[in-house]
């Protein structure tokens, strides 16, 4: 399919064929008709991945701050790696749409093929042929509604919400400071409650054009007779309410919004402008009430709304996202609202690079709103689309990855040595990255359908680096195929998962390998030999400052990620039993009580392990620390010596009263992907034992379990 594009790295804009994007529950498929550009916000997006690495950084001084937090801890190849990958990122284009139903996995049941329905949100509702959508994203479309009007829902809710913020009052005067596209839809919704509006824009054909639509008066800026104006039309008592939707570098919305507001009246912020409020005279004296506008209302960056489908009470939170999209739907329906005037050009895809001509302006045209236009469907589009499909060779093992986000395309895929393995197909859930994954590492193929790896009779080796709740199902499906089988933690998210795991991997000739790979660093490596062959337990102590991670984030959502026990402490539970060369029989873990609502207690841990052989593993888990202090502390004793581990970037060992410094850095994802691939060349075992996958693993489901209980846990008998 067709979606629009731009290259972060170099700002590139261009039109490419990828393949249509797949959907899981919650999501709802769609094939668009037409999309919307709104030109003010993606002529800024746009104008920031077209700057240079230095431009990029001043207008993102945010950004700049974590990469340099993340130097201090990870180093800096690592970060720079991790840059490197987002700089390469590709970013789809658009956000509001409309279009037919092709499929849906709602979980109301809500929208059938062949719906007519409006889309919202960015990466989701994209200058695409066809778009997956989460279902609190989506509105039917009334019949009365053409999907050239429906395709500014997203604006046309962003202006509503703007409206609901002010609490407009019939027969109230209202400004509006900024009249491109979403001042002249809140000109008009104000004009359907009932309200006097007067505009106020630097352009001319704007002006004329909100007096046509909406505003019952409207002038330009500069106007020298513009504060003369105003009072006229207020009476001399000012504005019960501004509403500002310009996007605008510099202070004067905001001071122009204060000086014509009356005395308590309202200052409502929706565009994007500078925001250095001014305390004297207005806002202090007048005793203004400034209010913020979000987005499309209720439920926008929330997780749990926006991706996981969860809707508010209808009687506690009237109007959501979704309940704004429906209601500027239903005045579209009443024909409360005239759009027609705003569109100013209509595009069909193929020739969107010129809409982008326009709203950049490389074309002088004068514009407001541009609609992107869809052929429609010839038929079902294929998942997989063939990049690079001459670069396979005969008798090279074949792979193929399910997953390439940021950790795979950084840590994984760089480490084969595409001379060596055909790279075949890369599967994401969004054609998009799946198109960039194969571009940029030479696979075969890009697809959205994880069955175009499964299936495929030449793959014989799968690597997954999915969500962690689909990390068991795609393992299991792989091992049934005897497809050797790359995993990233955590292998499984229960035990009944784990035990269908081992079922599987019995009944084939495959290797499994979970990327514990911290085993795998030369550090620990190294030191593991001074451990070998002592005849008395060993003690091994590891501090992790991990560093906090919102509750709302992916991987502490127990159905997505499972949390952060099962989801990274595994990786250290596996470190211990590898320097102790033991299965472990039993645990106890303690986690903090805490009333911080944002604060997840058992993110801050800690663990004892004791082993078969008699050692005793202690596990400090913390995400209340300083950053300051380094990520993961590791500390082994035994036999009268002792070696210690600082953030896997240096180390020492300690005996005879002396110290041995080991400057061996890294943690050992390159040495992982190697020693993985080279049990395949040589027929060989699986580098980690997978009765030692499966201890680990079933390790962490325990730590849970004593957490539940307050008791310590057997793992095995």
């Amino acid at each position: 399919m067709k979606q629009v594009i731009q290259n972060f790295k170099t700002g590139k804009l261009y039109l490419d064929e990828v393949p249509p994007p797949s959907i899981s529950e919650g999501m709802v498929l769609v094939a668009n008709e037409f999309s919307l550009i709104s030109a003010g916000t993606e002529r800024s997006t746009v104008k920031v991945a077209k700057a240079n690495l230095v431009g990029k950084a001043r207008q993102r001084p945010d950004l700049v701050a974590q990469v340099l937090q993340n130097v201090k801890k990870e180093g800096l190849r690592a970060t720079y790696e991790k840059v490197r990958t987002k700089l390469d990122a590709l970013k789809p284009l658009g956000y509001s749409t409309a279009g037919i139903v092709l499929a849906s996995n709602d979980t109301n049941g809500a929208f059938k093929p062949g719906d007519r329905v409006a889309c919202a949100g960015a990466d989701y509702a994209s200058h695409a042929e066809v778009v997956a959508i989460p279902q609190n994203l989506v509105a039917k479309i009334p019949d009365e509604v053409p999907f050239e009007a429906a395709a500014f829902t997203t604006l046309g809710a962003i202006a509503l919400q703007g409206v609901r913020q002010a609490n407009p009052r019939l027969g109230e005067n209202i400004c509006v400071i900024g009249l491109g596209l979403l001042g002249q839809l809140t000109s008009q919704l104000l004009k359907a409650n009932g309200c006097n509006v007067f505009g106020i824009d630097l352009s001319d054909n704007l002006v004329t054009l909100a007096k046509q639509l909406g505003a019952s008066e409207a002038a330009v800026r500069n106007a020298p007779n513009l504060m003369a104006a105003i009072s006229n039309f207020t009476n001399g008592h000012g504005f019960d309410s501004v509403i500002i939707t310009a996007a605008a570098p510099t202070n004067d919305p905001i001071e122009l919004a204060a000086e014509i507001a009356a005395k308590k009246g309202k200052v409502v912020m929706v565009g994007a402008v500078k925001m250095n409020v001014p305390r004297d005279p207005h806002f202090y004296r007048k005793e203004l009430d400034l209010k913020m506008s979000c987005s499309y209302g209720p439920g926008r960056y929330d997780v749990n709304y926006e991706e996981r489908g969860m809707d508010y009470p209808y009687a506690y939170v009237r109007w959501t996202e979704q309940r704004n999209m429906e209601a500027f739907l239903g005045l579209l329906a009443k024909k409360a609202l005239n759009l027609d005037p705003l569109v100013t050009h209509v595009f069909d895809i193929s020739e969107a690079l010129k809409a982008y001509d326009i709203v950049l302006g490389n074309t002088k045209e004068p514009h407001i709103g541009i609609l992107l236009k869809y052929p429609g469907l010839d038929g079902e589009k294929a998942s997989r689309i063939s990049i690079n499909s001459t670069n396979a060779v005969a008798g090279k093992s074949s792979i193929g990855f399910i997953g390439a986000g940021s950790f795979a395309q950084s840590y994984l895929i760089p480490n084969i040595d595409a001379k060596k393995y055909n790279l075949d197909t890369v599967v994401t859930t969004k054609g998009i990255t799946a198109k960039n994954a194969a571009d940029k590492f030479g696979f075969s193929f890009a697809s959205t359908s994880a069955a175009d790896v499964l299936d495929a009779e030449r793959i014989n080796t799968v690597f997954i680096a999915t969500p962690h709740s689909s990390h068991a199902k795609y393992a299991i499906e792989g091992l049934h195929r005897n497809k050797h089988v790359f995993v990233e933690k955590p292998l499984a998210m229960n035990t009944e998962e784990l035990d269908l795991v081992r079922e599987a991997y019995q009944h084939s000739d495959a290797i499994l390998m979970v990327g514990f790979n911290r085993r795998f660093s030369t550090l620990a490596t190294e030191i593991r030999k001074e451990f070998e062959g002592l005849n008395e337990p060993l003690v091994v102590n590891i501090r992790v400052n991990a560093g906090f991670i919102p509750k709302e984030h992916w991987t502490q959502i127990k159905e997505v990620g499972g949390g952060r026990i099962i989801g990274e402490m595994c990786h250290f539970v596996d470190l211990i039993q590898f320097f102790t060369n033991s299965r472990p029989v039993q645990v106890y873990a303690s986690s903090i009580d805490t009333s911080n609502a944002e604060m997840q207690s058992d993110d801050n841990i800690s663990v004892i392990l004791k082993y078969e052989n008699g050692s005793v593993g202690n596990l400090i888990y913390l995400a209340n620390g300083d950053k300051s202090i380094p990520k993961e502390h590791i500390e082994i004793y035994g036999g009268g010596v002792t070696a210690v581990i600082n953030d896997f970037r240096s180390g020492s060992l300690h005996r005879n009263n002396r110290k041995i410094k080991l400057k061996l850095s890294g943690k050992g994802h390159r040495q992982e992907v190697a020693a993985f691939l080279k049990a395949l060349e040589t027929g060989d075992v699986s580098p980690i034992p997978f009765e030692s996958i499966y201890d680990t693993t079933l390790t962490t489901f325990k730590i849970q379990d004593s957490l539940a209980t307050g008791l310590p846990q057997r793992i095995i008998d």
